[in-house]
């Protein structure tokens, strides 16, 4: 069965949208795994010198083992 040209297209869009996705997923891992570590104590100072951080714009992610 050959795929019709809006088929192909449809399908590379998809595909495409979909590495997209993984990569992201990948890229915000290895970010997680970058970003140095930052004990409570240490979280309480910064927020009593500088203030707490605002939420704009701010996602929380956990690494899951």
């Amino acid at each position: 069965m050959k795929l019709e040209i809006n088929d192909e297209n449809k399908l590379k869009d998809i595909v495409k949208e979909a590495v997209k996705d993984a990569l992201e997923e990948e890229i915000m891992k290895l970010r997680l795994l970058l970003t140095p570590f930052v004990s409570d104590e240490e979280q309480k100072e910064i927020e009593e010198s500088y203030g707490k951080p605002s939420n704009d714009g701010a996602k929380t992610l956990t690494i899951k083992d």
